[in-house]
Formats: C-alpha cells, sequence, structure tokens
C-alpha cells in the first residue's frame, strides 16, 4: 500500500475515533441507571425508560469495541501489517479499506466466515 493511501486511512481512522470519542461523551446521560421512584412515573414510562438504557448501554458496548479495532488498525499501520487479510495474508482491496479502515479480511475471507457450515 502506499504512503498517499496509507495517509488517506489514518485520517478516516482518526475521524472514526473522534466521532465514536464524541458520541460516547454525549450519551453517558442516556446509559445512567434509571431511577425506579413509582410516584415520579408510571410502570410503562419506567420500562420505556429501562429500555432506553439497555440501548444506550448496547450502543456503548459496540462503540467501544470499534474503538479497539480502530487502535488495532493503527498498530498494524504502525507494523506494517496493515492492508493484509488476517487469514489468507493476501492484500485487502484498498477500496474495502476505504469503506471501513478496520476491515481484516479480504472480501473472500470475510465472505468464508460469514458462510454457515
Amino acid at each position: 500500500m502506499d504512503k498517499k493511501a496509507l495517509k488517506q486511512i489514518n485520517l478516516l481512522l482518526l475521524k472514526m475515533k473522534s466521532e465514536l470519542q464524541e458520541q460516547e461523551k454525549t450519551s453517558k446521560e442516556t446509559g445512567k441507571p434509571v431511577e425506579l421512584d413509582q410516584t415520579k412515573v408510571g410502570r410503562i414510562s419506567r420500562m420505556d425508560a429501562m429500555q432506553a438504557q439497555q440501548i444506550a448501554l448496547d450502543a456503548s458496548r459496540r462503540r467501544k469495541l470499534k474503538l479497539v479495532s480502530i487502535e488495532s488498525a493503527f498498530q498494524r499501520i504502525n507494523s506494517g501489517e496493515y492492508g493484509y487479510c488476517l487469514a489468507c495474508d493476501e492484500d485487502i482491496a484498498l477500496r474495502r479499506l476505504l469503506v471501513d479502515p478496520t476491515n481484516t479480511h479480504c472480501i473472500e475471507c470475510a465472505e468464508k466466515m460469514d458462510t454457515p457450515l
């Protein structure tokens, strides 16, 4: 992979990381524990609030996992291993990496992994 493409990938990863960190900051309020004071809200409202809390916690987990994959991509860039499939060691298409720079598998191996046995 040439330096221009790596620079573009690096910028994409930095942008993704920044956006995820910002989303994590703004979503902290939604994930707070639900207050179960029955005099304040009805049962349905509490259930909605608890469901919203779980959705926010799940979204936070997904963001944290994506941040880990971003850091992993930075490590692979620094070690010179970025852009190669972890399964077959072939090049990952640049177009695939531009869609999601955290991809670790070429399209062929990714399809094999998604195919049920």
